[in-house]
């Protein structure tokens, strides 16, 4: 390559390179993907999570850009943000059977990942494996797929997906690992996922992610469907005024959401 050759393509870069880190163009994209069809925050591990094209091409633009916010990830997450909005849409809408959807994973597991070896992480991952998956299976429910901490899984009665995330909340709070005292944080909602193969898709399984993602250390939040259908001799509840889904296509802005506990013995 010639000097000039070489001159021509170091301009080129920083041109690209001060595009891409343009805080006008990156505030206008990020503004433009809160009113494009599908889930503004796709790009995280939970939105993320499963088979689809989608899914996998945001996986892979999320871990090559995570270093480096700027417009070109914004762009990128901003298609397959669209793409998969089309895919749920596109004659899937919503299913024909009524169930609860409950996602999990837990608190800080990738933090303490990043320095605990593999033979460590290996360890948690099958302990916490056999400690939230029985719980599932004696309730009926069905683990959907394993999203690395945490898993997605379904029940035909959102009181057996609650007593499930239950008992797997206790039986996580024998487990220490390294240091690492593994703490559940859970959603669940009931609506009518789309099944497509083994796996469900469509905007009842965004919320039931978005209730995980958004609880903190110890928490469950349901949405308001599922909390109906709780028996509410056996359970405490707040409303979460400050959470909002942010344009999550299909769900109201003030959707309620609340935290729920077991009621303890005694109490009324």
């Amino acid at each position: 390559m010639s000097e000039e050759e070489q001159d021509a393509t170091s301009r080129l870069r920083a041109t690209a390179k001060s595009i891409n880190n343009n805080s006008a163009l990156l505030n206008a994209a990020r503004k433009a993907r809160q009113i494009l069809p599908g889930d503004s925050e796709f790009g995280d591990r939970l939105s993320t999570a499963g088979k689809s094209q989608p899914a996998a091409a945001g996986r892979a633009v999320s871990a090559l850009t995570e270093n480096s916010p700027g417009l070109l990830r914004e762009a990128g997450l901003g298609a397959l943000q669209v793409w998969q909005s089309l895919l749920e849409t596109s004659g899937r809408g919503h299913g024909d059977r009524e169930l609860t959807i409950a996602f999990t994973d837990l608190v800080d597991f990738s933090t303490w990942s990043l320095g605990a070896g593999d033979d460590e992480t290996l360890a948690l991952l099958r302990a916490v494996s056999e400690a939230i998956e029985p719980p599932v299976l004696r309730r009926r429910g069905r683990v959907v797929k394993r999203l690395g901490d945490g898993m997605m899984a379904v029940f035909t009665r959102p009181q057996a997906a609650y007593d499930a995330i239950l008992e797997a909340r206790d039986a996580l709070t024998t487990i220490d690992v390294d240091g690492y005292h593994a703490r559940l944080r859970a959603g669940l909602h009931t609506g009518r996922p789309k099944k497509i193969g083994d796996d469900f898709v469509g905007v009842d399984v965004n919320v039931a992610a978005r209730l995980a993602e958004k609880a903190s250390g110890g928490e469950l939040l349901v949405s308001e469907a599922t909390l109906r259908e709780l028996d509410p001799d056996l359970i405490t509840y707040r409303r979460k005024k400050t959470f909002a889904f942010k344009r999550v296509k299909g769900v109201p802005d003030d959707m309620a959401v609340y935290a729920v506990t077991p009621r303890k013995a005694g109490a009324h």
